[in-house]
């Protein structure tokens, strides 16, 4: 019984040890997790100050190109006939040879549209702009105010130019435009240059895409970067059919601002929603194109620029910056730290189970060392006991014969006195034997014949010994008894001859037994501060365990009983043991 006990303990032992390694290899995972988080975030910070300088230097680099168009169109102006009328196409095509210039086109006002009059490419000429949007506003704007106020693009004194972008006229190629018109002419100036023959040079040194490209290429799990345009990612590229049933792309509204997105995910549009109205990071774990990746969405504030541009045209002054990294490499971390992991929990457990393993086997030897103790000394009173009764018996004859003698010879007061003494050690062994446990009378008989030599006076005291608990095995019984009469008869060795007394008594009380031995004690009251029952302590000096009334007190717990110190009488201390029957 004691042995599954010991099993179910081990077991038990390794069941908690694998609960605690699954909390810590998921903890673990969590932790690991945070971290690279974190990291995607200091990551993200440097993307994204990165980003907007590229973004800022492409942005200032228009700026020069709008003042490179302004100029242009100041030097037309100087080179043409104020009146349109007066002005060829031949004269235009001339021009953008020496102002290198893509081609140069003249906006005529109707009274109902604003046209494209005359222009060095044949192909622009006799487009109507009342649908171009916001770029006919602009055009009214300069011919009434000579000014534009529209919220986007760059205006300069009589001028104005957007971004760089496809247009109705040219559907195939990119281009950027400027406006002029001071009042001097009947016509607005349009001077035009191509994005191959100045921006693509910029961005291929320090454009946004090359950063992306270089930051990808030098990151070990960073797997795509994407700028997304949060106003018009969830319905699509934004598309209008041209006069000429041509499609036209709008470039400043594309979905994807920069970067690329191959790493499309059912949730994303959610999650750039999510991102750009909380103005929080929004996070996803999963598997995208078979793999396991983490994906951030990070809204990113800017000013309004007009690369930028929502479904209607209007500068957006947000954009959300979409990372996606290899998840590989945290699991190889997680894998390699949790190999580790188990090595030392197997490692540990194994040493944890051997040291439980002999702990119980130490254990286990000592208390069958105890019991054979026990059994040894039981078997040793018990031999003494019959060894006390058959001495009498053996002796019978010779008390008769002496008896018979002093009777003979008269010698009455002597023969009083040898009778008062032969009664006396018959009494003393009949209310032994009268005890009626075997055990118990075993181990009176030998504390009375150890108490003799030391002169202690040995008194005892026994009622309802019927009552002893069941199940109470005699040899925990003599174990208890036993070690609180030694301990008695030690602290009463202290003592004058004539103080030496041990009292020794049981009873029955309030449904339970009680084993009390009393013996006196200097400074008793001083005991109730000390840790009596706690193992290892002592205060008989050197030599001593300190382990008896911890076995008594362990013992008595076992059958559901205590034990307790009385201090009731002067100088007397009394331990008590209580067992429930």
């Amino acid at each position: 019984m004691r042995r599954n006990i010991w099993l179910l303990a081990i077991l038990l032992i390794a069941v908690l040890l694998g609960i605690n390694n699954t909390i810590y290899y998921f903890t673990s995972k969590n932790t690991l997790e945070d971290r690279l988080r974190h990291e995607l975030n200091e990551v993200a910070r440097q993307i994204q100050l990165s980003i907007e300088l590229s973004r800022t230097g492409a942005e200032k680099y228009q700026e020069q190109i709008g003042r490179e168009l302004r100029a242009a169109s100041i030097a037309t102006q100087f080179a043409l006939n104020p009146d349109i009328d007066k002005v060829t196409n031949a004269q235009l095509v001339e021009l953008k040879k020496r102002l290198d210039m893509a081609d140069i086109t003249l906006l005529e006002r109707t009274p109902d549209n604003i046209v494209l009059s005359r222009s060095s490419n044949p192909n622009q000429i006799g487009y109507k702009t009342n649908t171009w949007k916001p770029w006919y506003e602009a055009f009214n704007q300069l011919f009434d105010y000579k000014q534009v106020t529209v919220p986007w693009g760059q205006s300069l004194t009589n001028f104005w130019t957007g971004p760089f972008e496809f247009s109705t006229t040219d559907t195939s190629n990119i281009n950027k435009w400027g406006y002029y018109y001071d009042g001097a002419t009947n016509y607005i100036i349009d001077p035009f240059i191509s994005y191959e023959s100045r921006q693509r040079a910029y961005d291929e040194a320090t454009g946004v895409n090359q950063l992306i490209a270089r930051t990808l290429k030098g990151s070990g799990s960073l797997l795509e970067i994407a700028v997304i345009n949060p106003q018009t990612f969830s319905s699509g590229e934004v598309t209008t059919v041209t006069n000429n049933g041509d499609t036209l792309r709008h470039m400043t509204q594309n979905p994807i601002i920069n970067g690329s997105y191959a790493f499309r995910h059912s949730g994303d549009q959610l999650n750039v929603s999510q991102a750009n109205a909380s103005s929080q990071t929004v996070w996803v774990n999963g598997i995208i194109n078979d793999k396991h990746v983490i994906k951030a969405f990070i809204p990113v504030d800017i000013d309004k620029v007009a690369s930028m541009l929502d479904e209607n045209g209007l500068p957006i002054n947000r954009y959300v910056l979409a990372l996606v990294a290899d998840y590989q490499p945290i699991q190889d971390s997680l894998d390699k730290q949790f190999f580790n992991i188990r090595l030392i929990v197997c490692t540990v457990t194994l040493l944890s189970l051997i040291i439980v393993y002999l702990t119980v086997t130490g254990y286990r030897k000592s208390q069958d060392k105890l019991v054979r103790q026990t059994q040894e000394t039981y078997v040793e009173d018990i031999n003494q006991l019959f060894h006390s009764i058959r001495a009498q018996r053996h002796d019978f004859m010779n008390h008769v014969q002496m008896i018979q003698s002093l009777a003979q010879l008269n010698r009455i007061d002597d023969l009083r006195s040898y009778a008062a003494d032969l009664t006396g050690e018959i009494h003393e062994m009949n209310d032994i034997l009268n005890i009626g446990n075997p055990a118990i009378a075993a181990l009176i008989r030998s504390k009375i014949s150890q108490a003799e030599p030391l002169k202690i006076r040995l008194e005892t005291g026994f009622s309802d010994i019927s009552k002893l608990p069941l199940g109470l095995k005699s040899l925990d019984l003599t174990r208890m008894l036993g070690n609180l009469i030694d301990n008695a008869f030690d602290e009463a060795g202290r003592f004058p001859e004539d103080q030496r007394l041990v009292r020794i008594m049981m009873y029955e009380k309030e449904g339970c037994m009680e084993f009390a031995v009393s013996n006196p004690c200097h400074n008793a009251g001083s005991l109730q501060t000390k840790p009596l029952f706690q193992p290892g302590y002592s205060n008989k000096g050197a030599g001593h365990s300190g382990l008896g009334l911890a076995i008594v007190k362990s013992i008595a717990e076992q059958y559901s009983g205590h034990v307790r110190v009385s201090f009731d009488e002067p100088d007397i201390v009394t331990f008590i043991i209580r067992i429930p029957y």
